[in-house]
């Protein structure tokens, strides 16, 4: 219904931020993540939003990016997760950290979101499982534009392989592609060798 709201920030909390646009100010409901990256009052922001309408509310969900809200769109399909429990889940990991906790079987990562047991983690990666592909994932995309035309096909899996090795070790997805574009490695290293580099970076 409203696909974005762009304005100035009149008041934030932890999860609700009004927008002044013209004049009127809307109610948005937001994760903590997103109430941590939005600029302070007075700030100009742009949020893409769902719009949920019931008998007795009608509430928009706001997202600084679309891929956020793509994600959040797809997780209060899962039975159980509403949009509470779906702006829970985007408060304690990014999208790409849930694609690959989703990817991995990760129940431990997504039970961390408040509200989120055990048993609703496990429904959000059998249900998502083969709704999502590492080829979604914005880590994937900008490691693609990192190597295009930089290297060989062979160094250029060989990066994407340190990257998820590290997301493997338990290191979030934008951590690990950070730690390899740091790594510098030289040219025709394997993997491990950039696995060996990027986890000094780590420290």
């Amino acid at each position: 219904m409203i696909a974005f709201v762009r304005g100035e920030i009149e008041n934030i909390s932890e999860d609700n931020v009004v927008i002044d646009v013209g004049g009127i100010g809307y109610n948005i409901r937001i994760s903590t993540g997103t109430a941590g990256r939005l600029p302070g009052i007075g700030g100009e922001v742009k949020l893409y939003t769902y719009t949920c309408v019931r008998e007795d509310a009608f509430w928009l969900y706001g997202f600084l990016s679309r891929d956020e809200l793509e994600i959040f769109k797809l997780l209060i399909t899962v039975n159980g997760i509403g949009p509470k429990g779906g702006l829970a889940i985007l408060s304690v990991m990014t999208a790409d950290d849930l694609r690959f906790a989703i990817m991995s079987g990760d129940t431990k990562a997504i039970a961390k979101a408040p509200g989120i047991g055990a048993k609703t983690a496990g429904r959000v990666i059998l249900d998502l499982k083969d709704k999502i592909s590492i080829e979604d994932t914005l880590i994937q995309k900008e490691m693609n534009g990192y190597t295009a035309g930089t290297g060989t096909n062979e160094e250029n899996n060989a990066r994407n392989e340190a990257v998820e090795a590290l997301i493997a070790l338990g290191y979030s997805a934008s951590d690990a592609l950070k730690a390899v574009k740091k790594a510098n490695p030289a040219e025709n290293a394997d993997a491990e060798t950039i696995l060996k580099l990027a986890l000094k970076n780590m420290f």
